[in-house]
């Protein structure tokens, strides 16, 4: 499985954290869901028997229906017997089990397609090709995974051949097709002709010969191209250590060293091992080399250090931490995506390259601002920026669409699509833009890293909160404890835990100015000089809220050892709501392809109509900060009057207001929650301003608000974030008191990166 994060930093966990994160809740990482409702007995039997007889004699006397009445076309097996499992080695099929559900996931994450997992008991070639080839009934296309050179090329052509479904191994094809890419944009820097450039391929293994094959078929002369291994270079006439795959690489060449084949050359492609490029080599190459050291976890070359040899070199790793990182996720769902929206019967070599130049093509288009902001700054088409970002939205409109193409163009669409714009519409609608938004508010909180206070450290879920915050890089956790912190720390696993920043009441020099302050703000409300003094000691809040204020730390959270009410309570005796701006929460319902945006849920009990208004456009601001256009729909028991009641002023003053203000989003109300989430019954309402269903949903109170809320975290399907507080003048965040680790690291990385604000 590739290495998903962006450049800045390298994500670190502790063995411990990992094995939690796999076993907490359901083990593993995948699930199946139904997709259509099985609630009555009418339900059971269309989706069985009797029912289910219809499709079956459908499809068994037009094979082809089977893509419309089962999940066939959006279902690819990810398949591998253990023997190469991401730089592991050959530790069988069952221990590759955690990395094909981690593939799995990444399908569904990136492209939306469905994907099980497969591990094959065999070593056996043919016992792997029998049992995959037999499996073709049941998947539109299957992604080979983790297989060890040379046995992988046997077992994928083999079943190229006798299925009529893409196949992929995309340890060779995966890696071949980025890197093209990268080439690609590397000799345009450059102002290389691609069909002129002399290329040195370091390793012989799988994804090296992929990687040889594509870029002759990108236009590299067959003998422009040696290729090395560790016995050297891979000549013809060579004997030893040779196969029929190597051979089909040989050249006629004098060189017999890495080193040798250098002399002159302007390329290298190193798909090896650590270390294997010295530097004075790359000073002997042409001018402005292009140096991919894709070795993983260590290149062969640091690019720094290949900077420093050749400072007019362009350098592309397989590394996150560094520019142009080479990473299969960037392809492999999206050509899935294009070959099953066409039913392909294949993934060929004309599919891979339409792959490839949509890839470069993006590169060399202007960065959308998510992306930057993930990042921290702008990026450019340049030496530093020849490969797209892995999480650029883009990628899911532009690679499917050039991959189907392709397989139009090709022959092998059994579905041809009419109408591309379309096509690439339906393409953008298909991921939820949450999903890319909280991906990319991560990224940034690694671009940017903030002092982030978490006010409960003795408590075990926030220890193990802070230390993900750190080790994932996202920023400075600023613990609130006592000593005993510390020991806690030791516990989980941490072995440096005096490295945890740790303010504790008892001796820290700045409770005497927190004090002064915490008695001047408050002693005209009632409180004595020894109130003050006690809330200071013995608050964790207060304590926690007065660090915040003096400015040792960017964003606070809290919440889990109190209730929301309390916790709020504490929090305003030190800070107060932004000017002109009202302090609401927000919970955010997370589905697949859907997100809508509850508030207020969590502060004011019965908010007056300019209240309405504010949290309104409050909340319409977070879900624009989240990807979305919105649309409001104030909710209500009456819809447009019906049926009439003594609580509909405030709803329809606040309507009235926003009107007023000339606010650029939907909104509409009052409305009853049907009349604003679903199409058919808005149907009845021709007048209504909402042009689709509501996303951002105000609710007329507290209690209902509340209430809804809790009600659809316990028993509906979708994810729930928050409660996010909006409109504090400082970043604070309470968080439920059953949050788990990673809500409580996903509420700090919005706070300190201005999304809940």
């Amino acid at each position: 499985m590739t290495d998903t994060t962006s450049d800045k930093t390298t994500i670190e966990f502790s063995e411990r954290e990992a094995l939690l994160f796999h076993s907490a809740g359901r083990p593993g990482k995948i699930e199946i869901i139904a997709s259509k409702p099985m609630a009555t007995q009418r339900d059971l039997a269309l989706a069985y028997s009797p029912g289910v007889a219809v499709p079956v004699r459908e499809i068994a006397e037009n094979p082809q229906t089977a893509y419309d009445y089962t999940a066939r076309g959006n279902l690819v097996a990810v398949i591998s017997n253990g023997t190469a499992i991401l730089g592991l080695g050959n530790l069988g099929a069952l221990a590759s089990k955690p990395v094909m559900e981690g593939k799995a996931v990444l399908f569904k994450r990136f492209a939306d397609v469905d994907a099980i997992d497969l591990e094959v008991d065999t070593e056996d070639p043919q016992a792997f090709i029998d049992a995959v080839a037999l499996l073709e009934p049941s998947f539109g296309g299957i992604n080979l995974e983790d297989i060890k050179a040379p046995e992988c090329f046997m077992i994928e052509a083999a079943l190229k051949e006798r299925m009529n479904i893409p196949v992929m191994h995309d340890d060779q094809h995966g890696t071949a097709i980025i890197c093209a890419a990268g080439l690609i944009n590397a000799c345009h820097l450059t102002g290389r002709d691609i069909s002129e450039a002399r290329v040195v391929v370091n390793g012989a293994g799988a994804a090296a010969i992929a990687c040889t094959e594509l870029i002759k078929a990108l236009g590299v002369p067959h003998d422009n191209v040696t290729m090395c291994d560790r016995e050297g270079v891979i000549y013809q006439g060579r004997t030893h250590g040779m196969d029929q795959f190597k051979s089909a690489h040989a050249v006629r060449t004098e060189a017999r060293t890495l080193h040798d084949a250098l002399k002159g050359a302007d390329i290298f492609l190193g798909l090896s091992a650590k270390d294997a490029l010295r530097p004075e080599w790359i000073g002997e190459m042409n001018a402005r080399p292009i140096i991919f050291a894709m070795a993983n976890p260590d290149p062969e070359i640091l690019p720094p250090v290949a900077k420093a040899a050749r400072p007019d070199a362009i350098v592309a790793t397989g590394r996150s931490d560094y520019p142009n990182q080479v990473n299969n996720v960037l392809g492999f769902p999206f050509i899935f995506r294009g070959a099953l929206d066409v039913r392909a019967t294949a993934i060929n070599e004309a599919m891979k390259i339409a792959a490839a130049q949509a890839i470069a093509s993006l590169a060399r288009e202007q960065v959308p601002e998510e992306v930057a902001l993930a990042y921290g700054k702008s990026h450019s088409f340049g030496a530093d920026y020849i490969i797209p970002a892995p999480f650029d939205p883009r990628l899911m409109e532009v690679v499917p669409a050039a991959v189907a193409q392709a397989a139009m163009e090709s022959g092998v669409a059994q579905q041809p699509i009419e109408d591309m714009a379309a096509y690439r519409q339906t393409l953008r609608a298909r991921l939820n833009p949450t999903t890319s938004v909280l991906t990319l508010a991560y990224e940034g909180a690694r671009a940017a890293p903030k002092r982030v206070l978490f006010a409960e450290a003795e408590e075990e879920v926030v220890l193990r909160a802070a230390i993900q915050f750190r080790d994932g890089g996202y920023g400075i956790p600023v613990l609130v404890g006592r000593q005993d912190v510390y020991e806690k720390l030791r516990e989980l696993g941490v072995r440096d835990p005096e490295s945890f920043e740790l303010y504790n009441s008892v001796n820290s020099p700045l409770v005497p100015k927190m004090v002064d302050a915490l008695y001047e703000r408050l002693q005209r409300r009632g409180y004595l000089r020894r109130d003050c003094e006690r809330m200071v000691n013995r608050d964790r809040n207060i304590f926690g809220a007065l660090l915040l204020k003096m400015g040792e730390a960017d964003a606070m959270i809290t919440g889990v050892t109190r209730t929301y009410a309390q916790t709020m309570r504490e929090l305003r005796r030190v800070i107060d709501p932004a000017p002109d701006r009202t302090c609401f929460g927000i919970h955010v319902l997370v589905g697949r392809s859907h997100t809508v945006f509850m508030a207020d849920t969590t502060v004011n009990e019965r908010p007056g109509a300019a209240e309405l208004a504010d949290i309104a456009i409050g909340t319409a601001a977070v879900a624009r900060r989240m990807g979305h256009e919105p649309r409001v729909a104030f909710l209500s028991y009456s819809t447009f009057g019906n049926p009439p009641g003594n609580w509909l002023d405030n709803i329809r003053e606040a309507v009235g207001l926003l009107d007023q203000r000339n606010v650029d989003f939907e909104y509409e109300g009052e409305m009853a929650p049907d009349v604003a989430l679903n199409t058919r019954v808005m149907q009845s309402y021709p007048f209504s301003r909402l042009s689709g269903p509501a996303n951002v949903l105000v609710m007329p109170g507290l209690q209902s608000a509340n209430l809804s809320a809790k009600l659809l975290r316990e028993l509906g399907g979708d994810s729930v974030i928050g409660p996010m507080l909006i409109g504090m003048g400082q970043p604070v965040q309470i968080a439920a008191m059953a949050s788990t680790a990673s809500e409580l690291v996903t509420l700090a990385v919005l706070a300190a990166g201005g999304i809940a604000r």
